[in-house]
């Protein structure tokens, strides 16, 4: 096992060929006179310490006879100088930043091991979905299926657990076409929240950026992590359903720089972390978690892209949602566009055919909010949506605004040459409120964190209708359902991509916690014993009824302009029924929006990629507490079906209620109603 000599320093990581393992690491440690030490462990614990040999800042051995599940790390030796931002100590035996599996040995500690590569994909396929067809559905790879009664008991909580055909088949069954996990890569909890006796249950402080979690493995913490996962993915993709994940390479679970170091601090503090000029013994932080990966450094960029393409190649996911992305393109100091970091993701062959999403902003800088600024190629979390949506549902005076982000939000994207797809809309995400809790409790209720309630956002504009928490009044609940119901609806029926939270189909509450990251209780678990069956069936129809529809998932903006010949794309109404007008725009007392979408034209993605039409769909959407009596508009003799009334518990219409152009309906108060009518010529009924 001594028998060593000089790897390959251009494989990072532990790399075993079936002879032996090439070894390869990244230290600043040789830049200041020191040395790294490979060090394998014995089952006992013992070390045999090796030399590695550099090349430039990467150190490196191969060692024959060496397989997977080698334990091993790396010792590295200079100077332990604060002020000058160096901190390494030979006592410390330091984490691989490239491996593959770490066995966790204690709350803040691990082993990295050797991996076996070796899984057999058989016709595995990648779904491709386009954006046009994307619904995506966040979720927590233990939340899910913690608690499911249709998973075993030994699967509840894992890869395998979310690859079940009980979890696989619910979210078929709802329509979406991908899942957005939050974090698996191996995380630590940070020392503050462990000694609240509580976990980081969210995962966002990354160790390990290419280890599978092992804490969400049925098949022990050896490598069958690895192996699970890769059925994970098989599985979901075999479904139809593509895997994307929620990455974080803004900062590490390393902390401030007076925490111990655990794998990059001491390879290389002032390699991997961006230093204050002012003060090297301090780190720039816009992340708020005291530490910020340095992304403007060519060794820090090769870790973040060799990660993804690893998690491409090896593990086949399908696309990444960037945590505080906004942060990665600070190469120099403030978010930059042509940031190295962009600039390589969209050359890259392999990395640049995957869905990529933003969390487009950090903290702590002038320039942390960066919505409708990402670069081509590049979807965003779109908060403004998030944001207008509940104001609307909740009666504040924002229905011009409402226009903009049903038409595709084409006021942040326009500009890019990017289309509808670049929206990720959401109404609820894992970091506040559940939908359920967003019309139950007006505060947050975050005491169970331990932080004496001050962590969390104080506006979460919520719509609790001037009752505090949980009641027994039927008319109250009533109303509460419905609203839910009313932002799903609009949500569906905005241009751009839908993003589902997880568990809101099944009514999942945190009792007002929005902000459970250390709850990994039942307090964020799904509640499947509290499923009904009516919100899972709208859920259902809402969903099926924006994949039916493609004027629903167009490719351009809404302008109010039409093709030579067909009406206008979009016409938007007033209450009454008729056509808005500047001043009704900017009555701040509208608390109604109605809108006729045109099947002329409408140009989705299809197997084919032709044009297709679709039926004319007509949406009204009463905020109000009083009805509204309408005029219907529309092509002359057009007669539309409902298909959507959010008055009824599973959304269907009672007794599916026709409706004709130029006649009268009256939209209930607090009420979505969608209705569509087949072009003229077309044949066969509205789809719903």
């Amino acid at each position: 096992m001594t028998d060593t000599r000089p790897g390959d320093p251009h494989r990072l990581g532990a790399t075993w060929d079936g002879q032996g393992t090439n070894f390869a690491v990244c230290s600043s440690a040789g830049a200041h006179g020191g040395d790294v030490t490979l060090c394998l462990l014995d089952d006992d614990g013992r070390e045999s310490r090796l030399p590695m040999t550099a090349d430039c800042d990467v150190w490196h051995a191969y060692v024959p006879g060496v397989g997977p599940g080698q334990h091993y790390g790396f010792r590295a030796s200079g100077p332990y100088e604060p002020h000058r931002g160096l901190l390494f100590s030979p006592g410390t035996l330091l984490l691989d930043p490239y491996a593959r599996v770490m066995r966790p040995l204690g709350p803040r500690r691990a082993a990295c091991l050797v991996a076996d590569p070796a899984f057999d994909w058989g016709a595995d396929r990648r779904p491709g979905t386009h954006w046009s067809r994307t619904v995506l559905y966040e979720t927590h790879v233990k939340g899910i299926s913690a608690t499911h009664p249709g998973v075993p008991p030994a699967l509840r909580g894992t890869y395998a657990g979310l690859a079940h055909p009980a979890v696989v088949g619910h979210l078929t069954d709802l329509g979406v076409t991908a899942v957005e996990l939050l974090p698996v890569h191996q995380h630590f909890s940070e020392p503050s929240v462990l000694e609240r006796g509580l976990t980081n249950y969210w995962g966002y402080s990354t160790i390990g950026f290419f280890a599978p979690h092992a804490g969400y493995s049925a098949s022990g913490d050896a490598g069958g992590q690895v192996t699970e996962f890769k059925a994970m993915v098989a599985a979901l993709h075999a479904a139809g359903i593509e895997v994307i994940l929620d990455v974080v390479y803004n900062h590490t679970a390393e902390g401030g720089p007076t925490d111990p170091a655990l794998s990059f601090r001491g390879l290389g503090n002032d390699l991997y972390y961006r230093l204050d000029p002012a003060d090297r013994s301090r780190y720039v932080d816009t992340t708020g978690t005291r530490n910020t990966l340095d992304a403007g450094r060519p060794e820090v960029l090769r870790l973040i892209l060799d990660s993804l393409r690893h998690w491409v190649t090896e593990m086949h996911v399908d696309g990444f949602r960037f945590d505080l992305a906004a942060t990665l393109a600070r190469q120099y100091g403030y978010v930059d566009r042509l940031a190295a970091f962009f600039q390589l993701l969209y050359q890259d062959p392999v990395l640049n055919r995957t869905k990529l999403i933003a969390e487009p902003w950090d903290v702590g800088a002038p320039d942390s909010y960066q919505v409708g600024r990402f670069p081509a190629g590049w979807a965003e979390w779109n908060d403004r949506c998030r944001d207008t949506l509940r104001d609307f549902w909740r009666g504040r005076p924002v229905v011009g605004d409402l226009a903009r982000r049903i038409a595709g939000s084409a006021d942040l994207y326009a500009a890019d040459r990017r289309g509808p797809d670049a929206s990720v809309n959401f109404v609820t995400c894992h970091d506040g409120k559940t939908l359920t809790d967003l019309v139950t409790y007006e505060r947050k209720y975050n005491r169970a964190n331990g932080e004496d309630d001050r962590d969390g956002t104080d506006d979460d504009r919520a719509a609790n209708h001037g009752v505090e928490g949980p009641t027994d009044d039927p008319a109250v609940t009533a109303l509460r359902e419905r609203q839910r119901r009313n932002m799903l609806a609009t949500l569906l029926l905005a241009q751009g991509v839908t993003m589902l939270s997880g568990g809101d189909e099944i009514g999942r509450t945190q009792r007002g916690n929005n902000n459970a990251y250390c709850q990994d209780n039942a307090l964020s678990w799904y509640d499947w014993s509290a499923a009904r069956p009516e919100p899972l069936a709208f859920v259902r129809r809402v969903v099926a009824l924006q994949r039916a529809h493609p004027a629903l998932r167009r490719r351009s903006f809404l302008t109010g302009r039409g093709r030579p010949g067909a009406p206008p794309d979009v016409a938007w109404f007033d209450r009454e029924g008729r056509p808005m007008t500047t001043g009704r725009w900017e009555d701040r007392g509208t608390r109604f929006l109605g809108f006729l979408l045109a099947g002329d034209g409408v140009d989705p993605v299809t197997p084919e990629g032709a044009p297709q039409c679709d039926d004319d769909l007509l949406v009204l959407l009463n905020a109000d507490a009083e009805p509204a009596e309408f005029t219907v508009p529309g092509r002359a003799g057009a007669v539309y079906r409902l298909v959507l009334d959010t008055a009824a518990a599973d959304g269907a219409p009672a007794g599916g209620g026709v409706l004709t152009a130029g006649g009268r309906c009256t939209v209930a108060p607090h009420t979505v109603l969608v209705a569509a009518a087949p072009l003229p010529g077309a044949a066969g009924p509205p789809a719903a």
